[in-house]
């Protein structure tokens, strides 16, 4: 009997998941640095898959089981199984990559000669646009909206030095966002030493443990400057030390790293009077950094380096607005367009 699709993360029981699933996944660990929550994504997939395959051929016990025993047919209809409760292409896309990388493994390792996952193709799926802010939205965040909270929390009375410290930080945050194109977790694990103020660059450590320089705007210099000096300050006052101890570049009131959430909550905070999307979180200005300059003529590959994508098809995505622009142009300049 096929097992059902659990909404809860699958957790192959003892005797359900093949071991060389741990070898795989210590091997990614140690190996390829790969962070915890790929390593969970990748538990996740080989445990359903597990799953699935020890009912699908009746197999009691999955340390018996061998990986040359999987057609191509068992792979199809795991994907059709995946499709028939609920998953979407892009997540059977996703599942399937996972599959495909631990039966490379297993072929890297000596255990099957040829994977079985070389002849199955990967499902295609729309890739969907990723929302961005336009330059006049970007405006209105650095200029309007941020100039206007600190405006009102000086008519309330109420900027103190606690205030002024989040208002500084938060500002100082967002510049850095849009100016490195940082994903959530790069900003979270930012540190005092990644930074050059002097030479406006930032090093950043990415996906896998990679790491590269991403130049550092002027308004994100200003902008870390003066967070600094009132992040000195208030540590002084409140917690009668000197913030420049501090591991850390963006730090909580109580001096600790900042987390993923109030990353969240501080970019929705901000970017609500600014644009009336669904999704407002640090991601747009990720995907705002990159759209912004291919459409100013910068070239794919420096984008794609400094976003820390490991293939230019990653970062093609972010073209479309490229060659909308393009397009406009060309009809209105063209004189036979």
């Amino acid at each position: 009997m096929t097992p059902q699709l659990s909404h809860k993360q699958p957790t192959a029981p003892d005797g359900r998941r093949y071991p060389e699933i741990e070898r795989f996944l210590d091997y990614l660990k140690s190996q390829k640095n790969v962070s915890s929550h790929t390593l969970t994504a990748y538990r996740n997939d080989l445990d359903q898959f597990s799953i699935f395959i020890a009912s699908h051929l009746g197999i009691g016990d999955m340390r018996n089981f061998l990986p040359e025993q999987l057609a191509v047919v068992d792979v199809r209809l795991y994907m059709g199984y995946l499709l028939k409760n609920g998953l979407q292409p892009k997540s059977i896309a996703r599942k399937l990559a996972t599959l495909k990388s631990f039966y490379r493994y297993l072929q890297h390792i000596g255990i099957i000669r040829t994977s079985v996952l070389a002849y199955v193709t990967t499902p295609k799926y729309p890739r969907t646009v990723p929302g961005f802010l336009t330059e006049q939205q970007t405006e209105k965040l650095f200029g309007e909206v941020l100039s206007g909270s600190s405006a009102d929390a000086s008519r309330s009375g109420a900027q103190d030095i606690q205030e002024q410290f989040e208002l500084e930080r938060d500002r100082a945050l967002l510049e850095v966002l849009y100016s490195c194109g940082l994903r959530i977790s790069e900003l979270t694990g930012l540190e005092m030493h990644n930074l050059s103020l002097e030479n406006g660059y930032v090093k950043i450590t990415g996906k896998g443990n990679k790491q590269r320089i991403v130049p550092l705007g002027s308004c994100a210099v200003e902008a870390l400057k003066k967070y600094f000096e009132v992040r000195r300050n208030f540590f002084r006052i409140f917690l009668k030390g000197d913030a420049g101890a501090l591991a850390h570049v963006f730090v909580t009131k109580k001096g600790k790293k900042i987390y993923p959430m109030l990353v969240q909550r501080i970019t929705r905070k901000y970017l609500t009077p600014v644009t009336e999307q669904k999704e407002r979180n640090p991601h747009i200005l990720r995907h705002s950094f990159a759209t912004h300059l291919l459409n100013s003529g910068a070239d794919l590959k420096s984008v794609s380096e400094m976003l820390g994508h490991s293939s230019l098809t990653t970062t093609e995505i972010y073209t479309h607005v490229t060659f909308s622009r393009l397009s406009e142009v060309y009809r209105k300049a063209h004189p036979k367009a």
